[in-house]
């Protein structure tokens, strides 16, 4: 490569490092925080996850939604997510006279609430929306897609300037000098480990895009399929006012349905819309597939829970199938405990990038 080249690289790397030196930290620590969210959760709270004896038989959903109601001001029900392990709570989601979002833990065999938080105040919805948005809504997606976007290239020159200029000194650039100085150590740690790490880092940023801009699924489809038309995740309701039916066991007729419709063993979280015009969503994850967050959906009319479409996981398109494949690559959880401990380690490093970079630039500043 051409030596004025190389050198413009260079620059680019400095600066769009040091302008972003700080939301890729961020980004970094949150995300290596994230990877294990639900082991550390469990630990911290099992009360919303378990139960202190298994019963013999369970109360229907619908009971347990009626005592959120009736002891708790419950006004509408967002979430619900049952889980197939014996031993799992039932979580509910819903909000209050207020609006506001309330977390709910509720003993599947007996009704009884275990533990209730208020939404936005649990650990790791505050660190995913730091993560995702920064804490400031739209705009801090937009900045910290645009980092991302930023991190990608900063990766990729990494790569560029890393790599030496002549075959023999490949090994010196593969190993780090712990006997050198501290600033020849700093350098070596940014450089090798950056290498080490590259191709794992850049799946996560990439895969990171995803949530950040709709143009980065576009091109997802774009490239599996020839076009960029994503299929829609919502389907409408059909009935457009509520006939007001005595259904006293409604969720548990949406619930018992797509067990049925997919006979396997899965969790099923029953989705409630959030406008006026589209249907129940209910998902069912195969717990036995290797890969996490294989699911199938199925659609239920939000007043009379008749079921309205069904959707296979094997009968979507190669760009579904990506798509949902890149929660679990983004967080590491896609070969489970092994790729997690990859994704943690990585993502710890990536947040001493800023810090190590910042010190090789003002190391030169001063020479």
């Amino acid at each position: 490569m051409k030596k004025g080249i190389k050198k413009t690289i260079g620059q680019l790397h400095l600066w769009l490092g040091l302008g972003s030196g700080l939301i890729v930290f961020i980004a970094a620590l949150t995300g290596s925080i994230l990877v294990f969210e639900k082991e550390i959760d469990q630990l911290v709270n099992p009360q919303y996850y378990h139960v202190s004896s298994i019963g013999k038989t369970k109360k229907t959903i619908d009971y347990c939604t009626d005592v959120l109601q009736k002891e708790y001001g419950i006004k509408k029900i967002s979430r619900i997510s049952t889980f197939n392990d014996p031993s799992r709570t039932i979580q509910i989601l819903g909000k209050d006279s207020d609006k506001k979002a309330q977390f709910f833990s509720v003993d599947p065999y007996s009704g009884k609430v275990l533990a209730t938080t208020p939404q936005e105040s649990r650990f790791f919805v505050v660190v995913l929306s730091l993560h995702r948005q920064l804490l400031l809504g739209d705009a801090g997606q937009l900045i910290m897609g645009s980092s991302c976007l930023i991190f990608v290239f900063m990766l990729i020159s990494g790569i560029v300037l890393w790599w030496p200029k002549k075959m023999k000194h490949l090994k010196q650039r593969l190993t780090v000098k712990w006997s050198g100085s501290f600033k020849r150590i700093n350098w070596d740690f940014h450089s090798t480990f950056g290498f080490y790490s590259f191709l794992v880092l850049l799946l996560i940023s990439l895969t990171g895009l995803t949530f950040a801009f709709d143009w980065f699924q576009s091109g997802l489809y774009l490239v599996t399929e020839g076009t960029t038309k994503k299929t829609s995740l919502k389907v409408e309701n059909p009935t457009k006012i509520d006939p007001k039916l005595n259904n006293t066991a409604f969720y548990q007729s949406i619930y018992n349905a797509t067990d049925s419709i997919f006979p396997y063993n899965g969790n099923i979280q029953i989705r409630m819309p959030v406008d006026t015009i589209n249907s129940i969503t209910v998902l069912k994850e195969d717990v036995e597939r290797i890969i996490p967050h294989q699911s199938s959906s199925a659609y239920f009319d939000k007043y009379t829970a008749k079921n309205i479409e069904n959707r296979h996981f094997a009968s979507y398109s190669k760009g579904d199938k990506l798509r949902r494949l890149m929660y679990p690559i983004h967080t590491g959880s896609v070969y489970g405990l092994p790729t997690k401990i990859i994704a943690f380690l990585v993502c710890l490093f990536a947040a001493t990038l800023p810090i190590t970079g910042l010190l090789i630039w003002l190391g030169r500043k001063k020479k």
